[in-house]
């Protein structure tokens, strides 16, 4: 089976908060992006916006598609928790541990990383699995208070005190807000003294892509509300900032392709759990099972899905330069990444999940290049 190259010369999404902290004189970080020198520095996420979506939806979002802007690749796998880790940490998904949707905590078993509960039976985690045993690097938010800054997280309130929040968020002032004329001011108000690091997160454009598809009508209406919020953020840039606005991934319409999990019993022999979610699958097997699941995953889905075992997908660099050795084994034995417009959906087990129109996670354009736009006030 062929195997994906990755675009080696993208930058990284794990690269912008290092870079933004290089850009207010945080040591050891480096400027890769171009941020600086600055004395204030905001990120703003938008969960689903996608380089190519944007482009081929410019006139909906004029101020945004006016501000210098470059592609930044998210990595493997294309998905929130994931990019949010990135952010967090300034490392891949190799490093940080987050590699999917859900993945398996050996000792635990499977976990939905958004919502801290087994999945797909639903049985909480929170008094089971602790944040700092799934996540143990300083976030960039705790090394940018340690450095002096003012460090702070601006999103919704519902997330304020999750454990994913805790896991990559934390270490700087969590600001929680109700809708985007909160998140708008309280931006604005976080940047405002000298030496200030805010990064803030709306994922409403996200919902609308699962929901309704990536290009509808109520995507392209909620776009149009974000490049509102971006021109108030911008216009409200004090002298010496600079507003990064950046997403965790972009998205696809699945088309008749797709393949049900729970309808195709030899893709489930041999196989113990199953993670990750439509467009990126973790597969994990009974001892001595490997070769035989690989086969019949290969068979099946074939020109539908790259499917590698582990050791190749890692070797490739999917899950980044450096695969830490207490991450490794949340890898599957045998990695699945949807191809076309294909996925792997699983309708007895995740019928919420199989029922979304728009997904992400796997390795397409698509998928991966998001925008890095940055707006100064020199």
């Amino acid at each position: 089976m062929d195997t994906p190259v990755l675009d080696a010369e993208t930058p990284l999404l794990a690269e912008v908060t290092p870079s933004a902290l290089s850009a207010l004189g945080v040591a050891p970080f480096a400027d890769t992006l171009g941020f600086g020198p600055r004395t204030r520095v905001a990120v703003l996420l938008v969960d689903g916006l996608g380089w190519d979506l944007l482009a081929a939806h410019a006139d909906d979002a004029p101020v945004l598609s006016q501000v210098p802007r470059r592609p930044l690749r998210v990595g493997y796998p294309a998905t929130t928790a994931a990019g949010l880790a990135a952010i967090g940490t300034g490392v891949a998904s190799g490093e940080h541990g987050f590699v999917g949707y859900t993945f398996d905590l050996p000792g635990v078993g499977v976990l939905n990383a958004l919502r801290w509960r087994r999945h797909p039976d639903g049985e909480d985690l929170h008094a089971l699995v602790s944040p700092d045993e799934v996540q143990r690097l300083p976030t960039v938010f705790a090394r940018a208070a340690q450095a002096g800054l003012n460090s702070t997280v601006v999103s919704s309130a519902q997330f304020a005190d999750t454990p994913l929040t805790r896991a990559v968020l934390s270490g700087g002032r969590y600001v929680g807000t109700l809708a985007l004329g909160d998140l708008a001011a309280a931006v604005p108000a976080a940047l405002a003294p000298a030496g200030s690091f805010c990064y803030a997160y709306h994922g409403d454009l996200d919902l609308m892509g699962h929901l309704h598809g990536p290009g509808s009508s109520p995507w392209r209406m909620q776009l149009r509300q974000v490049d509102r919020l971006v021109e108030s953020l911008i216009e409200a840039l004090p002298r010496g900032a600079a507003l990064a606005v950046v997403a965790d991934h972009g998205m696809v319409t699945l088309d008749d392709s797709v393949v049900d999990l729970d309808a195709e019993p030899a893709l489930t022999d041999g196989v113990r759990a199953l993670a990750g979610e439509a467009r990126a699958r973790h597969v994990y097997v009974e001892d001595g099972a490997v070769d035989d699941v690989l086969a019949a995953w290969r068979e099946i889905l074939g020109e539908r899905a790259w499917v590698l075992p582990r050791a190749q997908a890692v070797e490739a660099g999917w899950f980044g330069p450096v695969v830490a050795d207490r991450v490794l084994p949340r890898i599957g034995d045998v990695v699945a990444a949807a191809r076309g417009r294909s996925g792997m959906v699983r309708r007895v087990h995740e019928p919420r999940e199989s029922a979304l129109v728009g997904q992400h996670g796997s390795l397409s354009s698509a998928e991966q290049l998001v925008p890095f736009a940055l707006a100064v006030n020199d």
